[in-house]
């Protein structure tokens, strides 16, 4: 069989064939050249290998799976395996195909390790069982210091024995050990400040003191903990965090010198720190960290350093800097970064030349990369649920950290609307590496030569020598550096520095709130009525049906011709490539502006309106993410530390129809998505003004005679979308296109209602006045084109003309947000209904005449259903 015959679609039997039809997929893949012809062979006999050489093991506690060689060796590059996919999905359909395809949910269940229930309950009272009284932990402590020690009690450890306020003040313990120095009563019943104040402060040599998980915490101020601190000097260690008095006993704890074995100092010297070489002060929160203790003095030998989560604003960076300088013997470092030594790792390992590594990178490897944020310690995100959560959500939540994707192309176009899938059990058991030692790339067999053939898969090749028992890794970011936002990128699957992305969206908000244009002021008409020499007829050429159909008065006049046209009026896009191979010439009237993308391309709309008007409340905060994740990650922290709505909406830079549009309040779904191209992510309005119950927006129709100066109008007719279910924020519903989408026009149940009756029941349905309503959209339209005309003058052209839509939303007080503005909107709805005007007198609009008051308005100079803005 000749290849040609096998891209026709006979069943491919051949090498050659293979190549032949798979070859830009061989390419796109990156699979070596020398691995082409094995993948041939383990496709066409279905062989599925993986076993014989990996195994797939339990890890962080049973809460992921890792994947480790078990063949003796395997070289680079020296054999390729096959992955099957687990589950194939469009996003919309993930929650129906989990409740309707037998075992699914399951299966993604255990793969994804959110199928174990969380028994931490009943282990807890199985072993509560046996735990002994407060009481009897008292004689058993004061019996082990009898026996082991001098006779006194130093450290006492009350956690978890339900004790309330008059068990506790029972006890005495005050009295009966005078000497302690560290006292324990984490996860009692402990509510009463007073009571509880007045007794811990008898202890005058107290060091430490943890009352974590008390309810009298939940109710305290500051008060307490100053009263503790006043009546409890010596206190170093108060609820796990380090007082303004800490010094060798609280640095000693966190060293391990001290501890409940060994509370006090024993060493004959007075330097009991000599012996530490590491130091763990992470999360102590220390605001001040020159203190006599924290000495190379002290501590000769410290040679690793844990500073992280603390904010040390006390001290300056030249300080610090000074302070870590003499500890000659100092050779790893961890800090936040940016955070108390700056925002640059580079400026670190330069301003501490000893150190060979900062926060587990290696420092040679920061200074060759010149990598500012480095951090090789990020903690895993692994999915949390509860004991009564569904397996389905369960599996909808983790899914992001396992899920890849691809999209489908012929010879004709590109699928708008990108495939999911998951990997195995084998391949969903490869975890990231920055230096991983395999490679994995989706590819489509297409056995009979043609797509509708195709069985999708994907390929495992060792990108690196391998021995037995090492983890088998590879990059969930293979390809993207940091001028694609790596970094960022990887908070996906990990815990990155959230104090970073804070710092990014404060500077952020800090300029947005810096801008304001001025208003343009509302000047006379400067256009001129259009019309030919001879008087006879505008010659109008167009690719839209309805404008074809519907413009019938005799000013103007269609044409099949577009060199023999007055006024070009099209659905496409006409750029100077067009406009040259067309023969279009500079005296013919266009329906678009020049770089109106400013206003039509989705992420350009919201720079446009955010360099003109920093953040209107119109406008719902909006990220390019291509160009501000960070900013995006520090806000959605910022949110969720609050404890704010986390709701987001992505929406395709340029698609139309919510074609890839997500709604989701998960942080690792808004970053993985971006892998299916360019999106913006905007605060989800989630408290939408409703119409009996349904969501709803509004078309608006805007009408452009000029840009400069600006004179647009706004068209008498708008109408209103409804969604078809009752809205919900329930998270299945969030799956649910006719509850969150309203554009019903593209092969579902349009939910169509006529204009004038929708706000006479809107108006009764909340004894609201659509005047007011309508005044407050026109306001924010005119701001919106005013944007545009103040940032991109370069937009005026006296030969443009154009009509764009308005997409507006209300919220649950009835003020207005904008959308979206699309180009050359869909005017059927227009020309098929007539409809009453709103405002300007109730006149009735003959769906159509649309085109010839739009026409009229735009060419005539006209103000007929229209109202200037």
């Amino acid at each position: 069989m000749s290849a040609t015959n096998a891209s026709n679609g006979s069943r491919i039997e051949t090498y050659e064939d293979f190549v032949k039809v798979h070859d830009l997929l061989l390419a796109a893949s990156g699979l070596p050249q020398s691995l082409h012809f094995k993948l041939f062979q383990k496709l066409t006999s279905e062989t599925f290998d993986g076993g014989a050489h990996f195994q797939i093991e339990p890890c962080e506690e049973g809460r992921q799976r890792r994947l480790l060689l078990t063949s003796e060796t395997m070289a680079k590059d020296s054999n390729v395996f096959l992955i099957d996919h687990a589950w194939t999905f469009r996003l919309p359909d993930a929650y129906k195909l989990l409740q309707e395809v037998p075992g699914l949910v399951q299966r993604m269940a255990a793969l994804m390790c959110v199928d174990v229930e969380d028994d931490g309950g009943s282990e807890q009272a199985a072993e509560s069982g046996g735990k002994m009284t407060a009481e009897e932990v008292l004689e058993s402590e004061i019996r082990n210091a009898k026996e082991t020690g001098d006779g006194f009690v130093r450290w006492l450890e009350l956690e978890e024995l339900g004790l309330d306020d008059a068990t506790f003040l029972s006890l005495n313990l005050s009295t009966k050990f005078p000497d302690l120095l560290a006292l324990s009563l984490c996860g009692n019943k402990l509510e009463n400040q007073e009571k509880l104040v007045e007794e811990v402060t008898e202890f005058k040599n107290l060091k430490a003191l943890w009352l974590n998980n008390n309810p009298v915490l939940e109710k305290s101020d500051c008060g307490m903990e100053d009263a503790i601190l006043q009546g409890c000097p010596k206190l170093e260690i108060y609820n796990s965090r380090f007082t303004h008095n800490f010094g060798e006993w609280a640095l000693g704890f966190c060293a391990d010198v001290y501890g409940k074995d060994n509370p006090a100092s024993s060493h004959q010297g007075n330097l009991p720190l000599q012996s530490v070489t590491s130091l763990d002060l992470s999360n102590r929160g220390i605001h001040n960290l020159i203190n006599k203790a924290f000495s190379p003095f002290e501590m000769p030998n410290l040679s690793y350093l844990n500073i992280r989560g603390n904010l040390i604003e006390e001290n300056s960076v030249s300080d610090l800097f000074g302070l870590l300088k003499a500890f000659y013997c100092l050779q790893s470092l961890e800090v936040d970064i940016p955070g108390p030594l700056g925002d640059s790792a580079v400026e670190i390992l330069e301003s501490l030349p000893t150190l060979s590594s900062l926060n587990g990178v290696d420092a040679s490897k920061i200074l060759e990369s010149e990598k500012h944020i480095v951090d090789s310690m990020l903690q895993l995100r692994l999915p949390e649920w509860t004991a009564e959560e569904p397996l389905a959500d369960r599996v909808l939540n983790a899914m992001w950290l396992y899920l890849m994707t691809y999209r489908l192309a012929d010879e004709e176009k590109l699928d708008e609307n990108p495939v999911w899938y998951v990997m195995d059990e084998l391949g969903s058991a490869l975890r990231h590496s920055d230096e991983p030692n395999f490679r994995v790339a989706p590819f489509l067999f297409m056995p009979e030569g043609k797509l509708a053939s195709a069985v999708s898969f994907s390929i495992l090749w060792p990108t690196q020598n391998v021995k037995r028992g090492d983890e088998c890794t590879r990059d969930y970011l293979f390809g993207i550096g940091e001028d694609k936002q790596r970094s960022a990128r990887l908070t996906a699957w990990f815990y990155t520095p959230q104090k970073y992305f804070i710092q990014e969206y404060e500077k952020h908000l800090n300029k947005l709130q810096s801008k304001r244009l001025p208003s343009l002021s509302i000047k006379s008409s400067a256009t001129t009525v259009v019309h030919r020499s001879d008087g006879s007829a505008l010659r109008v050429y167009t690719d839209i049906p309805q404008i074809e159909e519907f413009l019938t008065r005799p000013e103007f006049v269609i044409t099949n011709e577009p060199k023999d046209a007055d006024i070009i009026w099209t659905s496409m896009q006409i750029d100077e490539e067009v406009k040259k191979a067309v023969g279009i010439t500079d005296q013919q009237y266009i329906n678009q502006f020049p770089f109106e993308a400013c206003l039509v391309m989705k992420h350009h709309l919201a720079d446009t309106i955010q360099k003109a008007q920093g953040s209107p409340g119109w406008l719902q905060p909006t990220y390019n993410l291509e160009t501000h994740l960070s900013q995006l990650i520090g806000d959605y922290c910022l949110r969720k530390r609050d404890g704010l709505n986390n709701l987001w909406i992505l929406k395709p830079w340029n698609m139309a129809r919510t074609i890839d549009t997500t709604v989701t309040d998960n942080l690792s779904a808004i970053i993985r998505l971006m892998e299916t191209g360019p999106k913006i992510c905007q605060k989800y309005i989630e408290h939408p003004a409703l119409f009996q119950g349904k969501k709803f927006d509004l078309r608006y129709i805007v009408l452009v005679r000029s840009i400069n100066p600006l004179e647009i109008f706004l068209a008498d007719v708008f109408w209103v979308r409804l969604a078809n279910n009752p809205y919900s924020l329930e998270k299945h519903s969030l799956f649910e296109y006719e509850t969150h989408f309203t554009v019903m026009n593209y092969g579902r149940r349009l939910n169509h209602m006529n204009t004038p009756e929708f706000v006479r029941e809107f108006e009764e349905e909340y004894q609201v006045k659509w005047l007011d309503i309508h005044q407050r959209v026109k306001s924010m339209i005119r701001s919106v084109f005013e944007s545009a005309a103040s940032l991109h003058p370069e937009m005026h052209d006296p030969k443009s003309r154009a009509m764009y839509g308005v997409d507006v939303m209300l919220d649950a007080s009835f003020q207005p947000k904008l959308l979206e503005v699309t180009y050359c909107p869909d005017c059927m709805r227009a020309c098929k209904y007539d409809t009453k005007a709103i405002c300007g007198g109730g006149e009735t609009v003959r769906g159509p005449d649309f085109f010839n008051f739009v026409f009229g308005c735009l060419f005539l100079n006209e103000t007929i259903h229209v109202c200037q803005l």
